[in-house]
């Protein structure tokens, strides 16, 4: 959450120098129609607004009535400041649009999330978004105050604030040039310079920077002085007054603004029945395929005085005028949890790996997922639920999970990629998510022996892999094996080594994961 005096300053930045942009987090209500009201009349843009409302393109009614070619302008025809409502819904053809917009550094954009907690706007357009502010949680009462700027200069803070963006780890070059744009904007301060990094670097923490303690211990080590040592004060004062602004989600490098995956929705399938429209494409009609009439008439009408059509006549069409209608909707999403509950997961974190599954079971059914639930224990794999949205009982099953036996780490696979493979026959998007400590030691047959166990389930992540199933692999044991992280690799999927994190930081971690 950003404290409201902060975010007063980015509303007057923006006002100020629109092309800085922001990234506002909040949801409809009288804080957010105060901050908009700082900044100033915008100009909205329709969620899945085409090239011709932002391009301006051919007005095909007065085109056929006058005879000639006709154009309207587009949204970005003038500088005036834009605000994109609903930003986290944005469709990534959009975005790349609006990111060319942006890169001729001619207009100011707002992208107003609205979005649940772990939702968040294309990568491609945040990254160009250099102003992060939250609204969320701040009360009426809370609207006081002013940030303070004012204090000595700090001379040159572009090395601080690349030093500051390297420990944080900030991708890309971008936010720091945000940054250092603000803090030369606030009078290059070092009260200024915490503000910059307060609004653009802070919330796009990937990583908890190196305690001071550990940098003492350092310098202590070299006898020389230091001639950088009053810089390093300073970036240590800027890292403690802008630690309440890092997100609260920094585990294993997993914050929202660094969410560089999809949106957790299922896979995109293109035809011209159903879903979202796309622009027409050239083509010509048969079978299935339907002709887009307005798209066919734009494209007709410029040459319609060369074909000898006169104004009142019919327009006079050929074959390559033709525009057929295209859509695109997202398939139903299946996420399967393979679960290890042998004697060794069952003695570290069996119960932490059932808490976690739980929370994240909550989270798909309030996105409308399907879930299943496979066990793995013993001398096999066992599926305990076939694909659901009954939240209740999933809940059940996963509660009445024994735990004890040996690791069949090969056959919960399998099982996970023949589920996986059905759920594809029934137009469904799977990924599978196994929770697991990594010491396989019951082969695929369910005969003992650690060598041979480790190389079935070797053979079956690269079978996972070359079938292009989405996965992720928790390791849930109490210190991190490498031997899992492989494992990860084979499968083409990412590893989570979280050896003391609790229930809900694992829950945090798969959401933002997937």
């Amino acid at each position: 959450m950003t404290p409201w005096p902060v975010a007063v300053l980015a509303a007057r930045a923006f006002r100020d120098d629109p092309t800085l942009c922001v990234w506002l987090r909040a949801r409809a209500g009288p804080v957010r129609d105060a901050w908009l009201e700082l900044v100033g009349p915008l100009r909205k843009i329709p969620v899945g607004a085409d090239d011709d409302a932002l391009f301006g393109g051919l007005d095909v009614a007065a085109t056929l009535a006058g005879g000639r070619p006709v154009y309207h302008a587009g949204l970005v025809a003038d500088t005036s400041p834009l605000i994109l409502p609903s930003a986290e819904r944005c469709p990534p053809d959009q975005a790349g649009r609006l990111a060319q917009v942006l890169d001729a550094g001619r207009h100011g954009l707002i992208a107003l999330d609205e979005g649940l907690e772990g939702e968040a706007p294309p990568a491609v357009l945040t990254d160009r978004l250099g102003l992060v502010v939250d609204l969320d949680g701040i009360a009426l009462a809370d609207m006081t105050g002013s940030a303070e700027t004012a204090g000595d200069t700090v001379g040159d803070p572009a090395p601080a604030l690349i030093a500051l963006a390297d420990s944080l780890g900030v991708p890309g070059s971008r936010a720091p040039l945000a940054a250092l744009r603000l803090t030369r904007t606030l009078g290059s301060t070092e009260a200024s310079l915490t503000r910059a990094v307060e609004l653009t670097l802070a919330p796009r923490a990937t990583r908890l920077p190196a305690p001071p303690e550990e940098e003492e211990d350092t310098r202590r080590e070299s006898t020389t002085p230091d001639p950088t040592d009053g810089k390093g004060q300073l970036e240590d004062r800027v890292l403690d007054a802008v630690r309440p602004a890092l997100p609260a989600d920094l585990l294993a490098g997993l914050g929202r603004a660094a969410k560089a995956g999809g949106d957790g929705a299922g896979d995109k399938t293109r035809g011209n029945r159903r879903g979202r429209p796309l622009p027409a494409r050239p083509g010509r009609p048969g079978g299935r395929a339907r002709v887009d009439l307005v798209a066919t008439l734009r494209t007709a009408a410029p040459w319609q005085r060369l074909r000898g059509a006169e104004p009142g006549m019919r327009p006079r069409l050929r074959v390559s005028d033709i525009r057929l209608r295209r859509h695109e909707h997202r398939s139903d999403r299946l996420v399967i949890f393979a679960v290890d509950a042998s004697g060794s997961a069952a003695a570290a974190r069996l119960a932490e790996a059932k808490g976690a599954v739980e929370i994240l079971l909550g989270e798909a059914y309030a996105r409308r997922d399907h879930v299943a639930l496979i066990g793995f224990r013993g001398t096999g794999a066992e599926i305990l639920l076939e694909p659901t949205r009954s939240l209740v009982r999933t809940k059940r099953q996963l509660a009445g999970l024994p735990g004890g036996g040996g690791t069949p780490l090969a056959a919960g696979l399998h099982a996970g990629a023949a589920m996986a493979h059905r759920a594809r026959l029934h137009g469904m998007a799977p990924a599978l998510v196994v929770l697991t400590d990594g010491r396989p030691n019951i082969t695929l047959a369910g005969q003992p022996g650690r060598q041979q166990a480790r190389s079935d389930a070797e053979a079956m992540a690269r079978r996972l892999r070359a079938d292009r199933i989405d996965g992720l692999v928790i390791d849930t044991g109490n210190r991190a094996s490498p031997a899992l992280a492989d494992l990860a690799r084979d499968m083409g999927a990412t590893c989570l080594a979280l050896p003391r994190a609790d229930a809900h930081a694992l829950g945090r971690a798969v959401a933002a994961a997937l």
